[in-house]
This record gives structure tokens, sequence and C-alpha cells, in this order.
């Protein structure tokens, strides 16, 4: 038997070839053909959240260089057995992949494990909870913007899902919103304006018309918001997103989002009427919900469509079990030529088609059922018109100028001698502030 041995450098070499996480394997990803949403791609994910650590809930959005962490986690009902890793991938101000490549604005790997995971216990539905924090000493952003987070299963050729978060720079623009009824007489009663004036500080902007952009959310939502805003008004260091009565920032007011509560299955909380066991399956029976167009606003606090995860049954990490709901829908009118479906951020803020209704002529009623993880949601009704995946969110829940949506207002500049949209302004307004 003979030794080899290696000097330092050819040692070195040795190491970095072999090790996982070698220059070979941290390439600089280039854009996918994935589309820059947020995306399911296997099934058996569920329970999907990406917000800033420490909160159930909150838009995805930590500022450049601060030490702030997002976390993502989601569950994996089927366990099969994944080598999950994940990259960050950066985008424009409107969503499309940005020219930069990786090397541009990641300080270390540009793909690194998601080796934090937990199986649970004591459920009916055993599953697998995968947690991300980042970003990481292994993973830095170096630059402000939009990004892609995307979950692969060995390769990127293999995505298990995306989603989209925002980096703000730490030296921000200033913003002061404002959200109230629509200006245009004919909206008054039922959408609301969100309008808004940017301060640009330190920011040189030139050439403002076509480099300085803003977006507004509702509630989080990325299906109805609003994108690629430009100034109307300008005066030195104020940028004026005021529209009057052009309708280019108004959203629909719609109506307070429905509640359920199923953190206990043995007894029934809010709006549950029953709890039963039933095919070795925890099952539990929403209030019957009633179709509400029209009619007076009646205000109801809630989450604003969002959920969080909780079991008062039982202490303990991974002890909240999967539940069959049902959902039973009342609608005292013909609904033709669409479809309905719960619609939440229970299911992803996604047209769902586990969570489509069908209507039972047995009892007039429209009824849906799906799993969701104990906890306590938010929920509204869709209407979505046949062959079309437009999303109708007034057509059973009715539309009011008072219902308290939060709004998410995002800044973004290129600078001039630069190819990329900084994000350099970020807040958020209610019709209340």
């Amino acid at each position: 038997m003979f030794t080899v041995r290696l000097t330092p450098i050819y040692l070195l070499i040795f190491i970095i070839l072999n090790s996982p996480f070698s220059i070979l394997h941290s390439f600089a990803q280039s854009p996918t053909d994935l589309p820059p949403i947020n995306k399911v791609y296997v099934d058996g994910i569920q329970s999907v959240k990406l917000t800033p650590a420490g909160v159930n809930f909150g838009q995805p959005v930590i500022q450049l260089n601060s030490g702030e962490k997002l976390v993502l986690t989601f569950d994996d009902l089927l366990q099969k057995d994944r080598f999950l890793k994940y990259t960050l991938i950066h985008c424009t101000h409107n969503w499309q992949y940005s020219p930069l490549n990786q090397i541009e604005y990641l300080d270390g790997f540009y793909e690194d494990l998601i080796n934090d995971y937990s199986f649970s216990f004591n459920t009916i539905v055993p599953y697998t909870k995968f947690r991300l924090t980042f970003p990481t000493p292994e993973m830095r952003l170096t630059k402000s913007g939009n990004y892609l987070l995307v979950v692969y299963d060995e390769t990127i050729d293999n995505p298990v899902l995306t989603r989209r978060l925002m980096v703000v720079e730490p030296q921000q623009a200033a913003i002061k919103g404002n959200v109230t009824w629509a200006q245009d007489v004919q909206y008054r009663s039922s959408k609301q304006q969100v309008d808004f004036t940017v301060y640009s500080g330190a920011y040189s902007i030139r050439n403002p018309a076509m480099y300085l952009h803003a977006t507004i959310l509702q509630n989080g939502r990325w299906d109805n918001a609003i994108e690629g805003l430009t100034y109307r008004t300008v005066k030195p260091g104020e940028y004026g997103f005021n529209f009057d009565n052009l309708n280019k920032n108004v959203f629909n007011g719609v109506n307070d989002f429905r509640t359920f509560d199923i953190r206990t299955l043995r007894s029934t909380a809010d709006r549950i009427t029953s709890i039963n066991f039933d095919n070795r399956i925890n099952q539990a029976y929403v209030m019957e919900d009633l179709a509400r167009p029209w009619g007076a606003y009646v205000t109801n606090r809630t989450l604003n469509g969002y959920c969080f995860y909780a079991n008062q049954d039982f202490s303990g990490e991974n002890t909240e079990d999967y539940v069959l709901v049902h959902f039973t829908l009342r609608c005292d009118f013909q609904v033709e030529e669409g479809d309905l479906y719960v619609f939440g951020e229970l299911t992803d803020w996604q047209i769902d088609p586990k969570a489509k209704l069908a209507f039972n002529p047995d009892n007039n009623y429209w009824e849906s059922g799906f799993y969701c993880k104990q906890g306590y949601y938010n929920y509204i009704y869709l209407f979505v018109p046949k062959k079309s995946k437009q999303i109708n969110d007034t057509y059973i829940e009715g539309n009011h100028w008072e219902t308290p949506n939060n709004y998410t207002i995002l800044i973004y500049l290129q600078e001039e001698g630069t190819s990329y949209d900084k994000l350099i302004g970020f807040t958020t307004a209610s019709i209340n502030d």
C-alpha cells in the first residue's frame, strides 16, 4: 500500500472540487423559464408562509444590510425524500428578470441547502415542516429591489415553489400616503383611492418619468396589484402620485373577510358549527355563509385575508393537525357563466381548484371542502367567469369604500449609470390612518 501526499495547494483544490458547495456547484443561475410569481409546483406542499422573522403575517420586505431576516415555512404532506435547495434571482420593478448576473447581487454561494426540517407530532395527517431563515452569512444580498426565491429539489429544473420578496435601501425616500374614497363620483361608495407623495431626500432623480416607478398592493395581494405608476406632479424633491379622478390608483373596497377558528378540535370555536372524526379524518364545518353583494357595510375587524397556525389542544412544536374544512354558501340569486371559489391566504391567494365550490341541488347550497392546518383563518368568496382567470371579488362579497384594507406602497428607482431597479421606499397605509 502506498500513500499519496498532497501539497497544500493541491489539497485545497481537492477540497474545493469535492465540496457540495464548490464553485462548480455554486454557478451563477441564469433566469429560468419559471414565471416570477408566487406558485407551488408539486403536490403535497401546503401552508406556505414567507414573513419577516418573528411575526405570523406581514409583507416579505427587509432592509438591505440591516441584519433583518425573512422566514419561509411550508409543510410536505407527502413526505417524499427531497434534497431541497434554494436560490434568489433579482427582478425588475415590474417583475421581469433583471439583466444582472447573480455574482452582481449575491455575495457567497449562489445556492444553498434547506436542511432545517422537523416532523409532525401526534397528528392524524403526518407531514414534514421545512423552515428557511435568510439571508445567511453564506448567501448575502448586496443590492436592493425585487427578488424571486426559488426552492427546488436537487436542480432548479425541479422547482418546488417560488415566492416574491423585496429588499429596501437602508436610506429610504419618505412616503406620505393617504387612503380615501374614490374621487370619481360613480365609484365613491365602492372604491378606495390611494394617493401619496414621495420625498426623494438624498436621491438625485434624473428622468423620473422613465426611471421612477410605484407599486401598490392591497392586503399583500399580487393578483390586483397596481404596478408601474409614474408621478403626476413634481416640486423640488417631491413627486406626487395623486391621480384625482383618473382611477389609476383605485381598488375595490370589497368587504371584511369572513373568519373561522380551528385552533381547537375539542369544541366548536368562532364560526365552527360542528367538529367530528370521520374516516380517520378530522373534519370541521364552517357556519353557513350568505352572499352579500348588496346592503350596508357592517364592520368586522379581521386579519385582512391572512391566517396563522396554532393548536390550543396540545403544546409543542408541529402538533397542529390538518383538518378537512367544509364551506357552505347560500346565494339568493342565480350564479351563471362562472365558478365560485374560496380565496385568501388559505388558498395561497390563488384560484385553487381544491377550493372550487359545487352546487348541491338537494339543499340549493354551494359547497366546498379542503384541508387546512389548525389555526385562525380569513377568507372571502370569488367569482371567476367561464373561460377566464379574471377574479371578481365583489360578485358575492359586495363593495364598500369603508372596508379597512391595508395598502403597501413600494417606490423603485433606476439610478443613472445603473441597470437595475432599486427599492428606495416602502410604507403602509389604511383607510383609518
